[in-house]
């Protein structure tokens, strides 16, 4: 009896990383420049991360070997141009020899144009507010395009452009422009920086409806850019969508999240050629707020509800409201029990096989993340790799969710293929 499965042969099996959460170093990036300030949000420094800038070989061949099909990587714009209208072919040729060992090791490289970090210049000129910000943004595609465009599987131009919004109904975040300089590390930046504080508009902190305009006038005009190269190239961008819930007394504030955060971004992402979904769990809101975990739920390390269902919601919502192919652009979770994760995965995968026996056309799975790596303003606390790194030594140790995975990934594509063949015409 041949083996059937719900997944298409070209379904893209990986893991994610971003090129300021592994590289290590990223001196010439607005993050960067905030870790070190005077009341910074950050509770420590990204300093060498996992120095996968030069250990990309040995990180793309173990995750080949794992039996993934693809792999999820950004491109910093910080290393690309450190300065204004300067950019490095040095820099350049770093990323086409990462996406030569990619195609080296048949992963499908999945390339992230920006994952929340910018060049510190960008942030002197208004950041994620400013007016040749997407201009700027589209000028850094047509470059990248020019001399890696050949060689990327997949596109994927801002990561998240909707997560301030999120952080924002948690309390996180979301100070207007003209409260800027009374905290103290946007008045920090602004005087290093020689600006007014009011303009000091980094991607991940920047919720204002300015901001809106700016992110979706670049995702736009880089999209353009990347198709200028290559009309058929898949570009899309990704999205923080948690399945949003309530319970009594919180249904209005749960549906003007669910509106700021999930729906307006999905309905501007349409006409796409797909959308990322990027969910970890659910976010219940009640009569004064977020509610806080249900007594006696199984937890992560940050204290949130384990709810991997959460996905199988996210990735209907992103169908019913985008109307394109969805791809789950990163699902993990932060512990240090890996039999949690696994659990995890397992639940996650199976979302996705009920997704597309419904006919949602669900185009790949990519866990977060590839390593134990830096988690912003968290730190090396949380861990939501599927590979431990001994930082003191950079050793590197599958866990056996990455075992799991990759496995998965193999024996999923062995079936599609044998079904493949089954359905192909038979001699007479």
């Amino acid at each position: 009896m041949t083996a059937t499965t719900p997944f298409p042969q070209d379904f893209l099996w990986g893991v994610a990383s971003a090129g300021h959460q592994v590289e290590g170093s990223n001196v010439n990036s607005d993050t960067w420049f905030l870790e070190h300030l005077p009341g910074s949000m950050f509770s420590e420094p990204s300093g060498d991360a996992v120095d996968h800038y030069h250990r990309y070989r040995e990180d793309i061949a173990l995750l080949a070997d794992l039996g993934f099909t693809s792999y999820r990587f950004s491109i910093e714009w910080a290393r690309i141009e450190p300065e204004e209208g300067l950019f490095s072919q040095a820099e350049l040729d770093h990323y086409r020899r990462m996406l030569e060992a990619c195609h080296e090791h048949s992963l499908t490289p999945v390339v992230t144009f920006h994952h929340f970090t910018s060049p510190r210049w960008l942030l002197a000129l208004g950041g994620w507010e400013g007016p040749r910000t997407a201009e700027l943004f589209a000028r850094y595609c047509d470059r990248v395009m020019a001399h890696l465009g050949d060689l990327i599987g997949v596109a994927c131009t801002l990561n998240e452009p909707n997560l301030p919004w999120l952080l924002e109904s948690f309390g996180i975040g979301g100070v207007a422009p003209e409260n800027r300089g009374s905290v103290p590390v946007w008045a920090a930046a602004a005087e290093r920086l020689g600006v007014d504080a009011s303009t000091v508009a980094p991607f991940q902190f920047c919720s204002t409806e300015a901001g809106f305009e700016v992110k979706l006038a670049a995702h736009r005009a880089g999209t353009a850019a990347i198709k200028a190269h290559r009309p058929d190239l898949l570009v899309g961008w990704t999205l923080a969508n948690s399945d949003i819930q309530s319970i009594e007394g919180g249904e209005e504030l749960a549906e003007k999240v669910r509106r700021g955060v999930n729906e307006r971004f999905l309905e501007a992402s349409r006409g796409d050629d797909f959308v990322g979904i990027q969910t970890y769990g659910r976010t219940v809101y009640g009569p004064d707020g977020h509610a806080p975990a249900p007594e006696g739920v199984p937890t992560n390390q940050m204290g949130e509800e384990i709810y991997p269902q959460a996905l199988e919601a996210t990735i209907r919502e992103a169908h019913r409201i985008a109307g394109i192919p969805v791809m789950v652009t990163e699902n993990g979770l932060a512990t240090e029990d890996d039999t949690q994760r696994v659990d995890y995965l397992k639940a996650a995968v199976e979302c996705v096989a009920s997704c597309l026996e419904d006919g949602i056309d669900v185009r790949g799975y990519i866990a977060w993340t590839a390593f134990d790596n830096f988690e912003w303003v968290f730190g090396y606390g949380p861990k939501f790799g599927l590979i431990a790194v001994d930082r003191e030594t950079q050793e590197r140790t599958p866990k056996e969710s990455a075992h799991w995975l990759g496995r998965q990934a193999q024996v999923r594509t062995a079936q599609a293929d044998d079904a493949e063949v089954s359905r192909a015409p038979q001699p007479a």
